[in-house]
């Protein structure tokens, strides 16, 4: 199993440890639910040191990335970073991820931690295919460390520490900085769906950034956040979760992610994309909410009427919104708001309805 720079502060935390990607990652400390909501009313301290970084530099770059991302790259500034998906030829999703422009001809691929080796592999493998000899692949996931520090009281917590100015810092948009001295990308995004920050700086130095937010956080309601209340967060919000939502067998346009696909510029599993958009999908990712007593968990069953219609992909309660949700693939004609469907719990059908996602929205 894999550790992540801060695996020693997980433990002193009193954290409990789980296998997630082939890392050891923590779940929890004090509890999920109070990690949830110490992050939507104050903030919380994620160790993200497992997502892979991939640099892509030289002339070809541009050329290169609008081959391999569904996204068209063109207008995006320095400074500035977009989320993507990278396709197989039949238009199945090899990855979700952000590509930061950090200068010219010079972009970071993030990627998830259980899909870094077969991201790798299938960049390096178009790269040789396609004769792109004016690029240079780097990866970078061992020597880069990541936290993310997400909620209200984010930006009040890591001002006092890095001498840029964070409210000049648009969504989406990042700086190179410092935090306390030491170098660092300073990014304003996250999956959390709150204001927030994801900061990169040498592995072997973030630790020490991480022990001075705790440390300096405290005060303001900062807390150290695992998976569990990682997942709670990232689905109140809709966002998908690579190996729940969304995988090889997954297009764009049956997850939530339509809005990433440029068919009007050419890249790898355009032809099997246009072909679905012209032909129709059969199935689409919805959000749901229990109307009867009970969780739907991933992996339960849909049922309309008694019989399979499809399966959920997530599913909790939701401590901000005090019930059950979760996101579910369903026939295109079952996809509306208000729909009525079941979820086989233990063997027993229990009443749910489609929802409008995002579940929860915080107000600007």
């Amino acid at each position: 199993m894999k550790k992540t720079p801060l695996y020693e502060r997980h433990l002193a935390l009193g954290a409990m440890m789980t296998d997630f990607g082939g890392w050891t990652m923590p779940v929890q400390y004090t509890g999920i639910i109070e990690e949830h909501k110490r992050t939507r009313e104050a903030a919380g301290l994620f160790d993200i040191c497992h997502m892979g970084e991939i640099d892509i530099t030289g002339p070809g770059a541009f050329d290169f990335l609008q081959l391999i991302l569904s996204r068209n790259l063109e207008g995006q500034q320095v400074g500035q970073l977009k989320l993507s998906v990278m396709i197989n030829e039949r238009g199945g999703i090899l990855d979700d991820l952000t590509f930061y422009l950090l200068e010219d001809q010079h972009y970071r691929l993030v990627t998830n931690a259980g899909t870094k080796e077969k991201d790798l592999a299938w960049i390096l493998n178009v790269k040789n295919e396609k004769g792109f000899t004016n690029i240079t692949v780097t990866d970078h996931s061992d020597t880069i460390g990541k936290i993310d520090l997400q909620g209200p009281r984010a930006s009040a917590i890591l001002q006092p520490h890095v001498p840029a100015d964070l409210s000049a810092i648009k969504f989406y948009h990042f700086v190179f900085s410092t935090v306390a001295g030491i170098a660092a990308l300073v990014s304003r995004s996250g999956y959390t769906g709150e204001d927030g920050f994801e900061i990169y700086a040498d592995a072997d130095r973030i630790a020490e950034i991480w022990d001075l937010l705790l440390d300096t956080g405290a005060g303001q309601g900062l807390v150290p956040v695992g998976l569990g209340a990682r997942d709670t967060l990232r689905l109140e919000c809709g966002m998908t979760l690579y190996g729940n939502e969304i995988d090889e067998q997954t297009t764009p346009f049956e997850a939530v992610y339509g809005w990433l696909v440029d068919l009007k510029k050419p890249f790898i599993g355009r032809d099997a994309l246009q072909r679905q958009q012209s032909e129709g999908i059969g199935r689409k990712l919805v959000g749901f909410e229990m109307v009867d007593k009970g969780i739907a968990r991933h992996g339960y069953r849909v049922l309309k009427e008694g019989r399979d219609i499809g399966v959920v992909t997530s599913g909790t309660f939701a401590p901000t919104l005090n019930r059950a949700i979760g996101m579910a693939y369903v026939p295109v004609a079952m996809k509306e708001p208000g729909t009525e469907i079941d979820i086989d719990i233990r063997n027993r059908p229990a009443r749910a309805r489609v929802v409008k996602l995002p579940f929860y929205k915080r107000l600007a």
